[in-house]
């Protein structure tokens, strides 16, 4: 069995189409979205296009998805980010978004158990990047049996190993944080786990996501899809934040 890890698409749908229409993603027998679909320019859009894939697809929440799906108080973001998205899903959408699992566990031939989680199994906010202490990942990963946890929330690809247990960050789809625009996800499968990066046309992408009026579109987008965000500052700026 192939999977293909789908994380942190933001409503880009651009992106999404392209991974989708790629053909490491198009023949993957499972594709899992790792959370953070339905907050941005176009959710409905994205929603309906990874479900639209049938039982192929396995949904699990990231921390945007349930801000959309049950707002906690968050005012300035629910204004900008959340009630935008919320108002353009719907409600049967959004029942469907609120009932999504925190977790997807899959056998994968030639590497065991994979855990699927936003950020950590326990979590969709603990930030764990590539630099972040071991001890602080294992202690994050502790009780986890999986042979190997996937997950995505800090933009950065990445597999390391901590105190034997393998986590991957399979990146994201819609806002990598990677020095160039394309669209990053990971495919497992009996050959191992392979990072994977996917072009497509990112300066018209900028201008269809910009149509939209999206609120967070200068913050979230222009710099990232122009490629100017490198890993190394976003690691660095997720490392600050990490406990505060």
């Amino acid at each position: 069995m192939r999977v293909a890890a789908l994380y942190d698409v933001h409503g880009n749908l651009p992106a999404l189409d392209a991974v989708v229409a790629d053909a490491r993603c198009a023949t993957a027998d499972v594709v899992v979205c790792g959370g953070d679909l339905v907050a941005g320019p176009f959710p409905s859009e994205c929603l309906d296009r990874l479900e639209a894939l049938g039982d192929r697809v396995r949904f699990l929440s990231g921390n945007c998805d349930r801000e959309v799906g049950l707002p906690s108080g968050h005012e300035e973001w629910h204004e900008h980010i959340g009630g935008w998205s919320a108002g353009l899903l719907g409600a049967e959408r959004l029942e469907r978004v609120r009932r999504w699992p925190l977790t997807v566990e899959l056998e994968v031939g030639g590497l065991g158990t994979a855990l699927f989680c936003h950020a950590t199994p326990s979590s969709d906010l603990t930030i764990l990047t590539r630099i972040t202490p071991e001890d602080d990942v294992a202690d994050a990963l502790a009780g986890c049996e999986a042979d190997v946890v996937v997950c995505g929330h800090t933009h950065v690809q990445y597999d390391r190993t901590a105190r034997g247990s393998r986590i991957v960050n399979a990146g994201s789809v819609g806002m990598p944080y990677e020095g160039s625009p394309d669209a990053r996800w990971a495919l497992l499968g009996p050959e191992g786990i392979e990072l994977v990066s996917t072009p497509y046309d990112a300066p018209r992408a900028l201008e269809t996501l910009a149509e939209t009026g999206f609120p967070m579109f200068d913050a979230w987008f222009a710099r990232t899809l122009r490629g100017e965000v490198t890993a190394e500052e976003a690691t660095a700026a997720f490392e600050s934040r990490r406990g505060a």
